[in-house]
């Protein structure tokens, strides 16, 4: 009777022993998700700066409504006023601003801020980078790095400007 009872235990002993695997593979499989996410994270720092030229209008809007860059690349945009109406009744400037933001209650914002070129203090943190205000014939250029994937929306906020003069960043 004991010999049945000792041959079912050694056979469950033996089939738990088999399954368990030993701890190299258990390091192999930490080392290969190392590596993984390793090649995930990408700096892109070391790519060539990537450079748009972008033009707005007395019509109100912007020659480009989306382009995309790398992460942590860095990006330089030069804004054109190519409009002929004087900068008080139809200024210009290019603003990026963080995911999430509010385009509405940033453009009520930007509104009060007249004396800081329609850029609104109360939304520094959004504001990822931004020109100053084009009248006819100006140009600025800004450079600046979005080091995370996403979607950024770029307005011009002078005042009534940013639903019609928006667009979108991607970052890859």
């Amino acid at each position: 009777m004991k010999k049945l009872f000792l041959a079912p235990a050694a056979a469950a002993v033996l089939f738990l022993a088999s399954c368990g695997g030993s701890t190299e593979n258990a390091t192999e499989s930490t080392d290969t998700t190392a590596a993984a996410t390793t090649e995930v994270t990408t700096d892109n720092s070391n790519l060539a700066p990537a450079v748009f030229e972008i033009e707005s209008s007395d019509q109100m809007k912007f020659n480009q409504s989306s382009f995309t860059v790398k992460a942590g690349q860095e990006v330089q945009i030069t804004l054109h006023n190519v409009g002929t109406l004087p900068k008080e009744a139809m200024g210009h400037n290019f603003v990026v601003l963080a995911p999430g933001t509010d385009l509405a209650a940033f453009g009520g914002e930007a509104f009060k801020a007249k004396d800081n070129d329609y850029i609104p203090a109360t939304y520094s943190s959004s504001i990822i980078a931004h020109t100053k205000l084009l009248g006819p014939g100006e140009s600025d250029t800004i450079t600046f790095t979005i080091p995370e994937a996403g979607e950024y929306e770029f307005v011009c906020s002078f005042p009534g400007h940013w639903g019609t003069m928006n667009g979108k960043i991607i970052v890859e």
